[in-house]
């Protein structure tokens, strides 16, 4: 994961932005610094998932996720040819 010098580091102060309180409609405000660290902007489609293990969301601008899962099929694909061609020669 990159740090927010854009680095592949990454320590928990780095991804804490603070809190948020649900108001009655169940609606949330993403702090201003993760909104512009984040770049999120008005209108942004964005993915919400439940934590696989703890009580709590994720959230994801979903052309984020978008780009991760074409870049993870990349790799994936790019690892089948090696061994393909690893097999063959």
């Amino acid at each position: 994961m990159k740090g927010k010098n854009g680095e592949g580091c990454w320590n928990f102060s780095e991804a804490f932005f603070g809190t948020s309180t649900v108001g009655e409609r169940g609606q949330i405000v993403i702090p201003a610094e993760a909104r512009t660290e984040i770049g999120f902007q008005p209108g942004d489609k964005v993915l919400i998932m439940r934590h696989p293990i703890h009580q709590g969301l994720v959230v994801f601008k979903l052309e984020a996720v978008k780009e991760f899962l074409d870049d993870f099929a990349k790799q994936i694909e790019h690892l089948e040819r090696d061994k393909l061609n690893r097999e063959e020669g």
